[in-house]
């Protein structure tokens, strides 16, 4: 049957509601262009999560939370006009004066608005610079996993499709293969806790500096990833920026998934995953490989025996009190708050007094900043991830 201009979530509900009104797999799968295996795939997932199982959730946020009228906004930018090298504190406080019948907003929220519409100076940033980590080499199986998205290219149908990718560091087995919409972070989740279900824990992942693996603008370059990964106890490495060639096997692995998977592009991402799964089989069980005595990595690799759990919360019994990040990220504490990063929203930290109102903030065993009375934000640590996250062992 020919495909219509649709996402491929619609054509996975497509394909579950023709079994549900019992039409057999193999005739479905061949309507479909892809073979049973993936099509029993989509249908246990869909038995098994629903039509979450299907849909990604949306990432649009259900509120805005300093959504203010558009007239305090006008008012707010005449102001700025009338007063130029005025800030957002005075400009605050003459709108209360001149509208004291409205309440206003946050001197936050008035900045916001100014730099919005380019009325701010421009601050130097004192952004994380990636610098690469310590980088392990294990000899066992899970030892080390390595993960990237493959260079994205266009399917027939016009859209795009990025393969997210993880292999194991010393068997070069082939994890997972998924073609998804972007890179964006929420996308990958399911992934990875599919893998982590199927194959256990590793002690290590290594990526390279990029989203979603790591974020430019967050403490230490953390991504909610990375938190995961780490509340899981998987220590991360990052390769130094500009040096692919330290995932070497990885990036190995990508030129082959290149040459037998992608050229030509299916038309949609169904017909494309379908090719990926074929590329795992061969890849893991059928093509010899001369960096391991043309071996199989089959042959070689051994599931984890660190189980997968959803993590419990971390405890903190020599700090002074355990607190749960906000879901925009800050403290609470004593009616003030305190910006940490969204990174760790809905997490929990352990805050210590180390000296008179200056307090350390740490996560799980990493001391991340401090902050005092007069700070509205955690100013960071030295870094704690480097050079070495984590002792590597082997599992």
């Amino acid at each position: 049957m020919p495909w219509n201009e649709s996402n491929r979530m619609d054509e996975r509900l497509k394909l579950v509601a023709r079994l549900l009104d019992g039409d057999s797999m193999s005739s479905v799968c061949r309507d479909f262009g892809i073979s049973r295996k993936t099509g029993y795939k989509i249908f246990n997932r869909y038995k098994e999560s629903g039509l979450d199982g299907l849909n990604d959730r949306s990432r649009n946020p259900r509120r805005h939370a300093n959504k203010i009228p558009f007239q305090i906004e006008r008012t707010i930018l005449r102001l700025k006009r009338e007063y130029p090298t005025w800030g957002a504190p005075k400009i605050r406080a003459k709108l209360m004066r001149e509208y004291p019948m409205i309440k206003p907003p946050a001197k936050s929220t008035v900045h916001a608005i100014l730099a919005r519409n380019g009325l701010t100076k421009k601050k130097r940033k004192r952004g994380y610079k990636a610098q690469g980590t310590t980088l392990s080499d294990p000899h066992n199986p899970n030892g080390l996993w390595c993960t990237d998205f493959k260079g994205e290219f266009m399917l027939g149908n016009k859209k795009y499709c990025y393969p997210l990718t993880i292999t194991d560091y010393s068997s070069r087995y082939l994890l997972a293969c998924e073609g998804l919409e972007s890179v964006k972070e929420m996308g990958t989740f399911p992934h990875f806790e599919r893998v982590f279900k199927e194959y256990g824990l590793p002690q290590a992942i290594r990526s390279d500096n990029g989203v979603p693996f790591a974020s430019p603008h967050a403490l230490f370059g953390l991504s909610k990833l990375a938190v995961w990964w780490l509340r899981l106890g998987i220590a991360i490495e990052r390769i130094k920026p500009g040096n692919p060639q330290q995932n070497g096997r990885h990036e190995r692995m990508h030129l082959t998934l290149k040459q037998d998977a992608t050229k030509p592009a299916s038309f949609n991402f169904l017909q494309q995953q379908d090719r990926f799964d074929d590329f795992i089989e061969v890849y893991n069980n059928e093509r010899p490989h001369q960096a391991i005595d043309m071996k199989y990595p089959g042959e070689l690799y051994t599931p984890s025996t660190r189980e997968y759990r959803p993590p419990e919360p971390p405890e903190y019994p020599y700090h002074d009190k355990t607190i749960q990040i906000t879901n925009c990220g800050r403290i609470c504490i004593d009616g003030r708050k305190i910006f940490l990063s969204t990174v760790f929203a809905n997490e929990y930290v352990g805050i210590r007094e180390v000296d008179d109102k200056i307090w350390l903030v740490s996560f799980m065993n990493y001391d991340l900043g401090f902050f005092d009375e007069n700070e509205g934000r955690v100013q960071p640590a030295n870094n704690p991830f480097l050079p070495r996250l984590l002792p590597m062992s082997p599992v």
